[in-house]
């Protein structure tokens, strides 16, 4: 009979298999700060929370100008991204970890706020303008392109036109809201995995129809 120790051994000198390398990005936008925890404009953030429950990872550690964490799904492995420059400057982390791991827009995947769809919509667009999302169009302009996907989490409209923008979308979702906007980020959690193996216009029909 081996002796226990031994067998320990063996154990200890199989080879690890390598790691993947990292060929996506997932960002999330939003504000730091607690105050900004629970806002419309922080849809991304949430939704990238809600995520880390659902495929069990983290996003702790500081790198990039953001918070940064590792998930492996659809068989490929990404860096998972919560930019802390504020909105208005989120490209710059994007473009630094794009630059470091070599991804191309196409594989940058970026989840935001967007005002014209109601709570528990979503729209999943292949490439595209920012549409007025400031997260968006610093990534657009650090990158030089905006022909990577986008996830828009609808957050509702302004009650009036002469409400001011910036109040509305830093503010916080009405209980209703926050019922239909965890059923939207429960529908993005099943479809990540199409939109990250790249076929776009099936998780398109998967999100954008219902």
């Amino acid at each position: 009979m081996a002796d226990i120790f031994d067998l320990f051994k063996k154990i200890e000198k199989q080879p690890q298999a390598p790691l993947e390398p990292i060929s996506f990005i997932l960002v999330g936008l939003g504000n730091p700060g607690n105050e900004y925890t629970f806002t419309r404009h922080n849809a991304g953030f949430m939704t990238i929370d809600y995520l880390m429950q659902k495929y069990n990872f983290k996003v702790d550690r500081a790198r990039f100008k953001a918070l940064c964490g590792e998930v492996t799904i659809a068989g490929r492995r990404g860096l998972v991204m919560k930019p802390q420059t504020y909105m208005n400057a989120s490209g710059e982390a994007v473009r630094e970890a794009a630059d470091f791991y070599k991804i191309t827009p196409e594989n940058i995947i970026a989840i935001c706020d967007d005002i014209n769809l109601e709570p528990g919509s979503v729209r999943v667009r292949k490439k595209g303008s920012d549409g007025g999302q400031k997260g968006l169009r610093s990534i657009i302009y650090q990158l030089g392109s905006d022909n990577f996907p986008r996830i828009r989490m609808g957050v509702g409209a302004k009650p009036h036109p002469d409400y001011d923008l910036a109040d509305w979308v830093l503010g916080q979702f009405s209980e209703e809201g926050k019922k239909q906007f965890f059923t939207a980020m429960e529908r993005v959690g099943e479809g990540l995995p199409t939109i990250i193996s790249g076929d776009i216009d099936k998780a398109m029909n998967m999100l954008n129809a219902r």
